[in-house]
């Protein structure tokens, strides 16, 4: 099945990157053409993401990743979430009455460390090729000497104005003059480029440790927030098993707990003998489906996802094929499930950027990185230009829940990557954004392409819809869906009961995906970039 593109699949011989940002992907291609490996191609464009996209990423989020090393042919799982404060507990937040952590401001900003920058020389040390500094050449010049605004950064600054005008380091670099800048105009982030110098000169100590540590702490203590300079030396990146399923002839990896991983090979399992691949191709059908097995697999996600290290998550279980044989006695295929029959929380309020790379020898890096809301928690981080993540705000304050705030503990995290395999060879590098849309968007993208022979920039662009609740005003089982799906499909599903949110044709909140394809016949890389985003796939 082919739909009508806008734009066509890249393909090149060697390498390839694919991004949300066309210049970050140019930064991942460039360190590919000068010897680097997949992981220092994902580095460099990670770091300009961080300069170029600072409402969805930077060096002040989290980031996760899965990693090919063609050499041993193994995968391997690396977690960059960043720890719960040690000063940061259940008692401080019921002392004054708080149910639940905010999602703005200093709060969620200091709950937890930034847990990228160690991933990222964690990587580094494992698999670079090319010094670190290389990597952050990019980043650091497009810091210092500006970037152009485009459309969607202006229109999300816009968006996000009020919040970062209460804070004078974040209105200096985003608000030029007061006011919402014009596109094409140029952004820099001076200070943020002297952190990412500090990062190139010293390595994990550079950011912390020393000064940019110290001045972390002394924002964080001036503002009534949590971390101090202890919890940045205590922050590491860690090795770890990812976790892996199949689906009609393709082996799925996928990062475990605490990521909701497991929910995108749930998902697949439940739909695997519904056969969608004799439904018609964005018919009722397809879609009806694959929201109830989103439906099912939330609700495990909810009552069991947490930290592993401090919570006992039934991983196998959840991502076996008997367990999906015993919940798919919930999919109804004539009626929407209803939200309160199988109840699930969370949001679709999230942003992130995602990096697919493949070098030369086949080593490929799937990564996502990520501040969780626009702009984060839309605090800079005084003299750093770092802004802060809020992903603390997805702490439970409940003292019984499996996912409540403990320090050291990282909390439950949306961010998830994909390698995929077809006849025990490297053959898929896919991810997407959108904290509870990242499961529906792998799945809606591999389904396409495993049921419906799409390929990646098809699978990337086509119709989606997202299931779930942007904010407190919609119902929790709203299906939110691009208006390019057929109308008599839109018409069914609401006959079915699907409570629709019609979008227009094309949404950015749909999410932005990106992957890269490997011909097993050629060994061509093909790469796709979603038209939602500023990204571009770009190989040599």
């Amino acid at each position: 099945m082919t739909i009508d593109t806008v734009r066509p699949a890249a393909r090149s011989p060697r390498g390839m990157v694919s991004c949300s940002h066309a210049l970050a992907s140019q930064a991942g291609v460039d360190a590919l053409r000068a010897g680097g490996s997949a992981v220092d191609a994902a580095i460099a464009a990670s770091a300009a993401l961080s300069v170029l996209y600072p409402h969805m990423t930077g060096l002040g989020g989290d980031a996760f990743w899965l990693i090919y090393d063609a050499r041993t042919k193994k995968v391997r799982f690396l977690d960059g979430g960043g720890r719960g404060a040690a000063n940061a507990s259940l008692d401080w937040f019921a002392a004054r009455g708080m149910t639940e952590i905010p999602f703005r401001g200093i709060l969620p900003a200091t709950v937890t460390t930034p847990g990228a920058v160690a991933s990222w020389c964690e990587a580094h040390a494992a698999y670079g090729r090319l010094p670190l500094a290389r990597n952050l050449e990019a980043a650091i010049a497009y810091a210092r000497d500006g970037f152009p605004l485009t459309a969607r950064l202006a229109g999300w600054i816009g968006q996000t104005a009020a919040e970062l005008a209460q804070q004078a380091e974040a209105a200096a670099i985003f608000l030029l003059g007061g006011a919402t800048p014009r596109i094409g105009a140029r952004i820099a982030n001076p200070d943020l480029a002297r952190t990412l110098e500090a990062l190139a000169q010293g390595g994990r100590a550079g950011f912390y440790e020393g000064g940019v540590a110290q001045e972390f702490e002394r924002f964080a203590r001036e503002r009534g927030g949590f971390f101090d300079t202890a919890d940045f030396a205590a922050q590491t990146a860690r090795w770890g098993e990812p976790i892996s399923g199949s689906y009609r002839g393709l082996t799925l990896y996928q990062t475990p707990a605490p990521t909701q991983g497991f929910t995108v090979l749930q998902m697949l399992n439940l739909i695997e003998p519904l056969e969608l691949h004799r439904k018609e191709f964005l018919g009722p059908d397809h879609a009806h489906l694959l929201v109830q097995a989103k439906q099912i697999s939330y609700h495990d996600r909810d009552r069991w996802l947490a930290d592993p290290r401090f919570a006992e998550v039934p991983m196998q279980r959840l991502i076996s094929k008997a367990y999906a044989g015993e919940r798919r006695a919930l999919i109804d295929p004539a009626r929407a499930l209803p939200w309160d029959r199988v109840p699930s929380y969370g949001s679709l309020k999230g942003d992130t950027v995602y990096i697919a790379a493949v070098d030369e020898e086949g080593n490929a890096a799937s990564l996502i990185n990520s501040l969780y809301g626009v702009f984060g928690s839309t605090v800079v981080a005084g003299s750093t230009g770092v802004v802060l993540q809020n992903r603390g705000a997805y702490f439970s304050l409940d003292p019984q829940h499996p996912n409540r705030l403990e320090p050291g503990k990282t909390p439950l995290h949306t961010l998830i990557a994909s390698l995929g395999f077809r006849d025990g060879k490297l053959w898929s590098v896919v991810g997407g954004m959108g904290a509870d849309g990242q499961p529906q968007i792998h799945v809606q993208a591999y389904v396409a392409m495993m049921d419906f022979g799409c390929d990646i920039q098809e699978a990337v662009q086509a119709p989606r819809w997202l299931s779930g609740r942007f904010g407190l005003g919609e119902e929790r089982d709203t299906l939110h869906i691009e208006g390019r799906f057929a109308p008599a499909t839109l018409d069914e599903l609401a006959r079915r009961g699907h409570l629709l949110n019609r979008w227009g044709e094309w949404n950015e909140l749909a999410g932005h995906a990106h992957g890269i394809v490997i011909d097993p016949h050629s060994g061509m890389r093909i790469g796709g970039a979603d038209p939602r985003s500023d990204g571009a796939a770009i190989g040599y």
